[in-house]
């Protein structure tokens, strides 16, 4: 019965933290002054957001945090899964603190990022290839059958999860509450199938991460007061993917987390569309949210709509386990 009842209390415990946390949080950000900064060739609409308190995402990642230490054996698998989220929440925290003192709108250099994101993205395929009960075997979805994979290939393509599902995250995070709703929709959906397996550790990782996810929603919801910056996006990326690693589920992320996939292949359409017909584009804007915004629907619209496409995958996803 704890089985059952600990992800929910976890949920419960990271939700109420964040709601509670939430106002002294935005108070603290705002006499800090990190204000949001907003690129001028993005929808003219958000510039009316220059200003909004950033790095909200240090809001989520701590009470997800707290609601883990509470609930959880805090076994090695659930303490690298959250050790790996809180590393790239700093990797995230170090480019929201140079958009906002150095006012730098693209923060950290791409390359730079990057180094950091794979570095730890390799240190958790290495410590998954080397547990018995992990890899390098792959749950195949919509099938009872398990790949396993050569040790190489195995950490190639987990790192290579890794940090393309932080950086999809990242590019979702454009509207008000769409990567914090998204994200608790992907993370619930994980939660039921570590649930189904037997491992009550990861499914309460992922419980306090949806709890704490809506929690932030409360205040992220537009117009927003607070928002994530990478110091979020980067660290729940790092959650989703971290978790369905450390769960053999690694093939079910491109379904669950399918709202992520086609926001990062707008991206990719967009530029590469962009550079062979030497200036014509696909979309109005990139990522996809934004064409939808200047095509007339209202940011709260997309947001909603956004939410329902995510929760469908994650049940194609859940449906895919049976």
């Amino acid at each position: 019965m704890d089985q059952v009842f600990s992800p929910i209390t976890a949920a419960l415990i990271a939700f109420g933290l964040a709601v509670l946390a939430g106002p002294g949080t935005i108070y603290f950000l705002r006499r800090l002054k990190f204000g949001q900064q907003v690129r001028s060739d993005g929808p003219q609409t958000h510039l009316k957001k220059a200003g909004t308190p950033s790095m909200g995402g240090v809001l989520i990642l701590a009470a997800a945090a707290v609601a883990v230490l509470l609930t959880s054996s805090m076994g090695s698998h659930i303490t690298v899964a959250l050790l790996a989220t809180l590393g790239y929440g700093v990797i995230g925290l170090v480019d929201d603190s140079l958009k906002i003192i150095a006012k730098r709108s693209l923060g950290l250099r791409a390359r730079d990022k990057l180094v950091g994101q794979i570095g730890l993205a390799v240190l958790v395929a290495l410590y998954a290839l080397n547990q018995s009960d992990i890899g390098p075997k792959l749950i195949v979805p919509f099938t009872t059958s398990v790949v396993e994979l050569g040790p190489i290939s195995y950490v190639l393509l987990s790192a290579f999860v890794m940090v393309g599902t932080t950086n999809a995250v990242n590019i979702t995070d454009g509207l008000d509450g769409l990567a914090a709703g998204s994200t608790a929709i992907a993370s619930l959906a994980f939660a039921v199938l570590a649930w189904f397996q037997g491992n009550a550790d990861i499914s309460i990782f992922f419980t306090a991460t949806a709890g704490a996810c809506l929690g932030f929603a409360w205040f992220n919801a537009h117009p927003a007061q607070v928002i994530m910056g990478d110091t979020g996006s980067l660290g729940l990326g790092a959650a989703l993917a971290t978790g369905a690693i450390l769960t053999g589920t690694t093939l079910f992320l491109p379904i669950i987390g399918g709202l992520f996939v086609i926001e990062t292949l707008s991206v990719i359409i967009q530029v590469v569309y962009f550079r062979l017909t030497k200036g014509r584009r696909v979309f109005r804007m990139a990522p996809l949210h934004h064409h939808f915004e200047l095509t007339g629907w209202h940011e709260t619209t997309v947001t909603m709509r956004f939410w329902l496409i995510a929760l469908v995958f994650a049940v194609i996803g859940l449906l895919a386990s049976f």
